[in-house]
């Protein structure tokens, strides 16, 4: 019997991506829910809760009041405990329905670029991604849950990746994304390019012809490596 992975998108661009495969290749029926359209207690008995990322605050529930149900959805699973994966907005969500704090950063972080594994990630299957750069995106930061242990970081998010036990697993930073999408992503966050000076779309788009096809791979091993530990 197939097991069932749901994973809650924000916005079209950023989907499983190269996790896709991967849970076909184990046996995974994957349920896509938009949030803020669709109803996300069908997520609620999933063998695997994915949140994937998205341009929005995980503390901007004033705004977005649907986070409240992402927030009590999370909440559940991190209590039962059920499998859950979060990916930069979607860690984000993990760690406030673990009781850390989301805040916004001292600067965004966008970009091609390595991150540092600890001696648990150095251990865990983020080891694939050892010296290989991977995509961030993000502005905002959070702090470490009490329970959770720190498996990479930057010099500018010390929280980039974590575990909680063998269920649970934040990433900040975008392993999902395949080379050939990427252009996806330059149109989608337009805007945010265009307002940031640091930033140009033919590096970026250079950066991830270089990058991507590297990381593809691993980038597979590490959630295959991930899903085998559930």
């Amino acid at each position: 019997m197939n097991k069932r992975a749901v994973a809650i998108r924000h916005v079209a661009f950023e989907d499983l991506g190269l996790l896709g495969p991967v849970l076909a290749g184990l046996n995974y029926d994957i349920d896509i829910l938009d949030a803020g359209v669709d109803d996300l207690t069908l997520a609620r008995d999933a063998d695997l809760l994915i949140v994937l990322g998205g341009p929005i605050g995980a503390y901007e529930d004033d705004l977005y009041p649907f986070l409240h149900d992402e927030l009590d959805l999370i909440d559940v699973r991190l209590r039962h405990p059920q499998p859950t994966l979060g990916i930069c907005l979607g860690a984000q969500l993990i760690a406030r329905a673990a009781g850390a704090r989301v805040y916004p950063g001292r600067e965004k972080e966008i970009g091609w670029a390595p991150v540092e594994l600890s001696d648990d990630g150095a251990g865990s299957p983020l080891a694939a991604i050892a010296d290989l750069s991977v995509l961030h995106w993000h502005g905002d930061v959070f702090d470490l849950p009490d329970e959770a242990v720190r498996l990479a970081s930057t010099a500018i998010t010390r929280n980039q990746a974590f575990a909680i036990d063998t269920h649970v697993l934040g990433l900040q930073f975008h392993l999902e994304v395949p080379g050939a999408d990427f252009e996806r992503w330059l149109i989608g966050h337009a805007v945010e390019i265009a307002k940031t000076e640091s930033l140009s779309v033919h590096e970026l788009r250079t950066d991830s012809a270089h990058h991507a096809p590297r990381l593809a791979e691993a980038a597979q091993q590490v959630f295959a490596g991930w899903l085998a530990g559930l």
